[in-house]
């Protein structure tokens, strides 16, 4: 069933975001920004750990785990090392992933040309 909660969860996200983009004049950008923050406010109320325990791997994927993650991390931190905890902690749980986009990306230039 985990997989099933999991398909529905990104479907229902990226579905959201087909909408979101079909019917106003926001960029991609905007939408990614806007799930980000989405993931953020879903964490802050607890939400979103409960999602994470509903679907699993599901709710990993989507962009807006990237906003959990950023706040999750802030706030451990910052209940240990105060205001500096804060702007540091949301490096910890993200470093990895933000690494691998800017590698990629490096390699990924280096590969293909950009269009005019």
């Amino acid at each position: 069933m985990i997989y099933v909660n999991a398909f529905l969860f990104c479907g229902i996200v990226c579905l959201i975001a087909q909408i979101i983009l079909d019917n106003t004049t926001l960029t991609p950008g905007h939408i990614t920004s806007l799930f980000v923050i989405i993931g953020v406010i879903l964490d802050v109320f607890n939400i979103y750990d409960k999602i994470l325990l509903w679907a699993g791997a599901g709710a990993i994927l989507p962009i807006t785990s990237f906003g959990h993650l950023l706040i999750h991390g802030s706030m451990d931190f910052a209940s240990d090392y105060g205001f500096i905890g804060l702007a540091t902690g949301m490096f910890n749980l993200t470093a990895a992933g933000i690494s691998i986009a800017i590698v990629a990306s490096f390699f990924l230039t280096l590969i293909f040309k950009p269009k005019d």
